[in-house]
Order: structure tokens, then C-alpha cells, then sequence
């Protein structure tokens, strides 16, 4: 029913900028919470950043001040602007959203970020 498709991944070096979007179809009425994760090679998933329906925010401190999430409710799409990039932030980026009907999860398909010279 529901389908996230994510895109903007790729290559880039120390410093430059990526955007990342993720569009949800489906049956949706309305998303609470969507959000993206990251998953490093030989590290376990970790939150970097969400955004609720009302607007508020919330990142990991080690992308504050870099990334900026948005989202544009009437297309479901969430985006993750990626500033300033280093070679840490080098991982699979899954996006992730949560609907209030029964408090359901769902989660793109990731796409790759690699930062490097």
C-alpha cells in the first residue's frame, strides 16, 4: 500500500553538496514523522535527522549546522540537503516514515552517499 522511493544519492567530494528526496505513494491521508537514517560500512543504522508534520525538527549533533530536512506535505515528499560534506557522512541513507494509523513504519530502498577526493 504504501512505497518509498528515494533518490539523489552519489559520489561527491569533502565539502560539496548533495540533495536527497524521498517521495511516498499509497494510500497515505497523512504522515506524523519522516525522517533519515544512515547506515556506515561496519556501523549500525543511526538516526540523522527527522521532521514531524507540524515543521519542528530534529538532527544528530553531527550534522548540525550541515543538513536541513524538509518536506513538502502535499506531494509526501521528504528531502535532506546535505552541506558541507565529509567523509564520515559516507553511508547508505534510508528514508523512513511514520503513519499514525496504527503506527505504521516504512523505509526507502537507501541510497548511496560516498564522500571522498
Amino acid at each position: 500500500q504504501v512505497q518509498l522511493v528515494e533518490s539523489g544519492g552519489g559520489l561527491v567530494q569533502p565539502g560539496g553538496s548533495l540533495r536527497l528526496s524521498c517521495a511516498a505513494s499509497g494510500i497515505i491521508s497523512s504522515i506524523n514523522v519522516m525522517g533519515w537514517y544512515r547506515q556506515a560500512p561496519g556501523k549500525e543504522r543511526e538516526l540523522v535527522a527527522t521532521i514531524i508534520s507540524g515543521g519542528i525538527t530534529n538532527y544528530a549533533d553531527s550534522v548540525k549546522g550541515r543538513f536541513i530536512i524538509s518536506r513538502v506535505n502535499a506531494k509526501n515528499t521528504v528531502y535532506l540537503q546535505m552541506n558541507s560534506l565529509k567523509p564520515e557522512d559516507t553511508a547508505v541513507y534510508y528514508c523512513n516514515i511514520n503513519l499514525p494509523r496504527r503506527s505504521e513504519n516504512y523505509w526507502g530502498q537507501g541510497t548511496q552517499v560516498i564522500v571522498s577526493s
